[in-house]
């Protein structure tokens, strides 16, 4: 049994009840037949929040489970309970605007540059991209915070669809973003598209428009070595 991964298709859910079916109580980790709560990977931290009124402090997938670590005193429930468990929403949408300024920051340097990114990290409203530049072209800076603002003030829809594995080969788009490097056992490819902005294949949660980001500053460019400039940001209220 795997556990179902509710928000991949809706990232605004806030709750769950769900049914442990798995248990390490030296661990103090239950593993859900369905769950809300994102864990770490793809460069997006895990979320927290409570479940079966105890913390939620790390999650984690292994396989086709997704596994909550809970804090507390308390016992963690067996295998078999319903359980209840709601998202630290604060921060978890935090997360979604700061993903979906990444992927704004993706595409307009991909749109005026043809640069790929080529790794990334990011915290709450706080978060750091990577790319192949050498060296950077002058204006850079000045010329992405234009961009960005831009396509934040035209509040382009950013929609999450499915498509069969054969089908996001065939796109461009999602061949640049290296949709190849994902195993073959995955035969459904999750696109995230910032209409008219940017496409990528990706498993992490976003809002629903990118006026919902707020505003996006660059506070810092680094050199990581030849041909790797490193942008760290900041999303701030709009």
């Amino acid at each position: 049994m795997e556990t179902e991964l509710l928000f991949l298709r809706d990232a605004y859910l806030r709750e769950v009840d769900a049914e442990v079916i798995d248990v390490d109580h030296d661990e103090r980790t239950l593993a859900l037949d369905r769950t809300v709560f994102y864990p770490t990977g793809g460069g997006q931290p895990h979320d927290t929040g409570v479940l079966a009124d105890l913390p939620v402090v790390d999650v984690r997938k292994e396989g086709g489970l997704v596994w909550h670590r809970l804090g507390g005193e308390a016992p963690v429930p067996g295998r078999g309970a319903t359980v209840h468990g709601e998202v630290d929403w604060d921060r978890r949408h935090a997360l979604m605007r700061t993903h979906s300024a990444l992927h704004v920051l993706c595409g307009v340097i991909w749109n005026e540059w043809g640069v790929p990114v080529t790794g990334g990290n990011m915290e709450p409203l706080s978060a750091r991209m990577d790319f192949e530049f050498n060296p950077l072209p002058e204006g850079f800076k000045e010329r992405v915070d234009e961009l960005v603002a831009a396509e934040i003030a035209a509040d382009r829809p950013i929609e999450v669809s499915f498509l069969p594995r054969d089908a996001a080969l065939e796109d461009a788009d999602l061949i640049r973003t290296k949709v190849n490097l994902i195993p073959e056992t995955v035969r459904e490819i999750r696109v995230v598209d910032i209409v008219g902005c940017d496409k990528q294949a990706d498993g992490g949660t976003h809002v629903r428009s990118t006026g919902e980001i707020g505003g996006v500053r660059i506070v810092k460019t680094e050199n990581k070595g030849k041909g790797n400039k490193r942008l760290r940001i900041e999303v701030v209220d709009g």
